[in-house]
């Protein structure tokens, strides 16, 4: 009956069957199911609108409890098991929304249209499908993702109390790799966290330190009761290598040099260690670039390369943004520079990746920055309290950091004065009792030379010293 109308009757309703089929299409797209219950399929679309209604309300539902509590938010999206099904379901929902999409095709009646238009609802159908199930499918690869990173990454051990209402967690680096864990580490830091307020204060140890106490009643102790003063060998970061020697001493301890430091970090600063994290220094580059750098304030001209090899460049002064390899050197370097200033370059380093790594960045670089991570760090903080340490490095962005650093002048790093220390550590953590307690000369002004040098206050000026970024209330401000 179709081919006797006449040619124009015929072109007509082919572009009126034509827009209906492209107008089943973009139904799908808005409201999966409309298309089905307009075609009279209305079991397929009351099915498929329930589903998507549903999914609406509970999208709704959770955002409006996220901005009311955002832990409740954090916990659904680091809970293993929920992101489990949340996977299968973005899997079931792309293999669902294609076949609703081939359905309205099917609907459309393609046999019935012009070569051309069959040919463009191929087209337009094809583009739909791959790219509504190819989002669905990509976001079920970053909830993969993110479930095996949290699996990789932390522990499943029992969730630790605070102590005096903070968190201290100590921060090992060095060149380690999967198997190298028990390597002498770099830098030893304690980040102590209010578990309120999220504020911090990092407190820097030598490597070097020599003539240290263990914390009372600890494996190292009950070995060296008159402290590790066994001679120059014996510094704090060779602590790791002597417990990997004298592993039956460390029964049911699964990794014995971070038992034995973490025992040595208690004796001399007093704060008790909740959790640790191994920082792998070489995996740091692979995380800068994966949060496409970071920006860094260059106050002295850097090396690459030297202490042992020919330097190959310069980082030069000035405010740059640095990709992996230059911020590693800009942490690393030694050349015509000492430890000291190494720890005051790699504070800045934290400090600025604390500020910079913002929750859009880890939203559109997670998978790499997940990558990253799994190279970079090993710590045991449990599962269970990932929503706690989010939350509180989202409220610690907007704060200053306080940064303490037990080196010369303040310390002797060969006969430390513990006492000393310990008092600084609690001048750090409550700074407005110390003042009170100090009057007007319990700190010295900026600019100035600091007459209590090391608890606060301090210079900002070169690096190379490394005094101002070692001693600071506001490390961002020294940095």
């Amino acid at each position: 009956m179709q081919s006797a109308l006449p040619p124009d009757h015929r072109r007509q309703l082919g572009r009126i069957r034509f827009r209906r089929a492209v107008a089943l299409m973009l139904m799908t797209l808005v409201l999966p199911g409309s298309a089905q219950l307009v075609a009279g399929r209305k079991e397929t679309g009351r099915i498929a609108m329930r589903i998507w209604f549903g999914l609406i309300v509970s999208f709704g539902l959770l955002l409006l409890i996220g901005l009311v509590n955002n832990t409740f938010v954090i916990e659904f999206f680091t809970n293993t098991t929920i992101l489990t099904l949340l996977r299968f379901g973005l899997m079931g929902l792309a293999i669902g929304w294609a076949y609703l999409f081939i359905d309205a095709w099917r609907i459309g009646e393609p046999l019935a249209l012009a070569q051309k238009q069959r040919l463009a609802m191929v087209g337009i159908n094809g583009v739909l499908c791959f790219a509504v199930a190819g989002a669905l499918l990509f976001a079920s690869h970053i909830v993969t993702v993110q479930k095996d990173w949290i699996t990789t990454m932390f522990g499943t051990g029992k969730a630790q109390e605070t102590t005096d209402g903070r968190y201290n967690v100590l921060l090992l680096g060095g060149d380690s790799g999967a198997d190298r864990w028990g390597l002498r580490p770099d830098s030893i830091t304690v980040v102590s966290i209010d578990a309120k307020t999220g504020k911090s204060v990092l407190f820097g140890l030598p490597r070097n330190m020599l003539n240290f106490p263990f914390a009372k009643g600890s494996i190292m102790d009950m070995q060296f009761p008159d402290g590790f003063n066994c001679g120059p060998e014996c510094e704090l970061n060779s602590l790791a290598t002597w417990a990997a020697d004298h592993k039956p001493l460390f029964k049911g301890v699964k990794n014995p040099g971070v038992e034995a430091t973490s025992e040595a970090v208690e004796g001399i600063t007093g704060l008790k260690i909740h959790y640790f994290a191994m920082v792998n220094l070489k995996g740091f580059r692979k995380m800068v670039d994966a949060v496409g750098g970071v920006t860094l304030n260059v106050r002295d001209r850097i090396p690459i390369g030297g202490v042992g090899g020919p330097v190959t460049g310069y980082i030069e002064p000035g405010k740059r943004k640095l990709n992996g390899f230059d911020t590693l050197w800009f942490a690393r370097s030694r050349e015509s520079a000492d430890d000291y200033s190494r720890m005051a370059r790699q504070k800045c380093v934290m400090n600025a990746m604390l500020h910079q790594l913002s929750p859009t960045k880890v939203v559109t670089k997670f998978g790499d920055i997940a990558k990253a991570s799994t190279q970079l760090i090993k710590t045991n903080i449990p599962r269970s309290e990932i929503s706690t340490f989010t939350e509180l490095a989202l409220k610690a962005r907007s704060q200053p950091v306080r940064t303490v650093s037990f080196v010369p002048p303040m310390i002797n790093t060969g006969k430390p004065d513990i006492a000393k220390i310990k008092k600084a550590v609690k001048q750090a953590i409550h700074p407005k009792k110390a003042k009170k307690g100090a009057g007007k000369s319990g700190t010295a002004k900026a600019g100035s030379p600091a007459k209590n040098q090391g608890t606060t206050g301090g210079a900002i000026g070169s690096l190379r010293s490394g005094y101002a970024a070692n001693q600071a209330d506001d490390l961002g401000a020294a940095c």
